[in-house]
Parts: structure tokens; C-alpha cells; sequence
């Protein structure tokens, strides 16, 4: 019947969608689309250091003039070694940022395999129709159907956008991850200056933001596959319309709490980490 149907297709693109998020939070970044993106946000990763390495110097220049009263100071051993190892230590963090960024995205991948592992959710909990749904609509009249279809034709398209608006969280955190590896080299720069060390603080935690949402996201999904295990009742004794509506409603109302936490992942990240 195709009021069934209209529901099998919302429920089948949900479970699609709800199983592409676990399988892109099981990948890394270098492995999404064959690495195709990756290579080259990392070939333009390695043409950017060359202007990372110039802001270095213009950035320790800076640092220098704005923090030492008169060159005469750096004529103290002390300070000239201090100084020295700052712009080491920054040069070093341009040349070999993306190792750095590459090891942050391991620890925070293992986080995300422990969370699954522990939690004992492979892949989802797939939504399926529940069988006194089935019988009571495919019990109906033609005339009864007509607002089965109504209330069905609104509550599929209202689960099918939320499915979309979920899978869209969780590529674009993706996409944020390949911009942050690309441009990664400017920021980092600025450790060479000690006035404009906080850019490249900053850089480094909302690069590590960014990562720990997608432990946020799998939480909420560990979260939602105990939450909505028990699918909605349905009272077999009220009218088929009324069945339908009170599964349907309840149904939207758990996906709600899903979407509604993989929203707010990059918020409750920021707030963790105070940013």
C-alpha cells in the first residue's frame, strides 16, 4: 500500500543516512572519498608553509621590537637564547604542523573507536515499522486513507529532512577539518611573535574542537540507539489515523534529540574547552 510505502521510504533514507554518519566517524579524514580530498588539501598545505615560513619571520621581527626596550638587550645571553628557541620552536611548528595535526586526529580517533567499543552500538539501531502500524492501515477504507496519507506525505518528509540535516553535521565537520589542514601553516606562524602567540593558540584549539566533535556526535548517537530502543507505543484500540499519527509524532520527536545533539556538538565542544 502506498501509505506504507511513503513511510518504509522515510524510515529506509533515515537508516541510510544513520548509518553513513558511524561509517564516516569511523574514517579519518585521509581516508574519506579514497584520500582524493586529502591530497590535495595537503599539496596545498605544503605551498601555504612557504608563506607561513615569511609571516614567521615578519611575526618574530615584530615580536622582538614589540617586547624588547632596545636592541641592546638581545646582546644578553639569556634573552638572545630565549629568543633563539622561540623562533625554533615556531619554525619547527610551521615545518611539522601537519604531523602535529595528523597525531591530534589519531588520539581523537582512537577516543572515537573507545566510545564504540565500549558502548557496544556497531552501527546504529535501524528504525523499522512496527507490525500493528501495517495492520491498521492496510485495514482502512479509501476515504479513511486519505488523511493517513496526509498525516504520512508530512511526517516521511519531515524525517527525510532530518536525516539530511544530520549527514550534513557530520560532512561538514569534514570539510572544516580539510580548510583548518590547508591554511594551517599562517596561524602557526604566529608563535614566532610572543604578542601574537594567541593566534596560533587559538588555532590549535579549535583544530582540536573541530575533532572532538565527532566523539560528541557518536556519544549522541550511543545516546539516542538506547534512548529510542523502545519504539514509540502504539495503541492498537484508537482509529487507524490516530495510530499512525501518535507513531509518527513520537518517532520525529526521538530523531529531534539526535539532530538537535549532533547540532550542538561544535557548541558543547567550545563551552568544554572554553573557547
Amino acid at each position: 500500500m502506498w501509505i506504507i510505502d511513503n513511510l518504509n521510504h522515510a524510515l529506509n533514507t533515515w537508516n541510510s543516512k544513520l548509518g553513513e554518519l558511524w561509517s564516516l566517524l569511523t574514517q579519518s579524514p585521509e581516508e574519506f572519498r579514497g584520500g582524493a580530498v586529502w591530497n590535495v588539501m595537503v599539496t596545498i598545505h605544503g605551498a601555504v608553509k612557504a608563506v607561513g615560513l615569511g609571516l614567521l619571520v615578519l611575526f618574530f621581527v615584530a615580536g622582538v621590537m614589540k617586547t624588547m626596550g632596545s636592541f641592546a638587550e638581545l646582546k644578553r645571553p639569556e634573552v638572545a637564547l630565549k629568543v633563539f628557541i622561540r623562533f625554533a620552536l615556531a619554525r619547527a611548528v610551521v615545518t611539522y604542523g601537519l604531523d602535529l595535526m595528523l597525531a591530534l586526529m589519531k588520539v581523537v580517533q582512537g577516543l572515537i573507536s573507545t566510545i564504540m567499543s565500549a558502548s557496544g552500538i556497531g552501527a546504529g539501531t535501524p528504525t523499522i515499522l512496527p507490525a500493528e502500524i501495517i495492520t491498521a492501515v492496510e485495514s482502512v477504507g479509501f476515504f479513511e486513507s486519505i488523511p493517513l496519507w496526509a498525516v504520512t506525505l508530512i511526517g516521511g518528509l519531515f524525517i527525510i529532512i532530518l536525516s539530511f540535516i544530520m549527514i550534513l553535521s557530520v560532512y561538514g565537520r569534514f570539510f572544516r577539518i580539510y580548510l583548518y589542514t590547508a591554511i594551517a601553516p599562517v596561524p602557526l606562524a604566529a608563535f614566532a611573535g610572543e604578542p601574537t602567540q594567541n593566534i596560533g593558540k587559538a588555532f590549535l584549539k579549535s583544530y582540536c574542537a573541530v575533532l572532538l566533535e565527532g566523539a560528541v556526535i557518536v556519544l549522541a548517537c550511543v545516546i539516542f540507539s538506547v534512548f529510542a530502543s523502545s519504539p514509540p507505543p502504539v495503541d492498537t484500540g484508537a482509529a487507524a489515523v490516530t495510530q499512525v499519527w501518535s507513531y509518527v509524532g513520537g518517532l520525529i520527536f526521538n530523531m529531534l534529540i539526535l539532530v538537535g545533539a549532533v547540532k550542538m556538538a561544535d557548541r558543547v565542544v567550545k563551552e568544554m574547552m572554553g573557547l
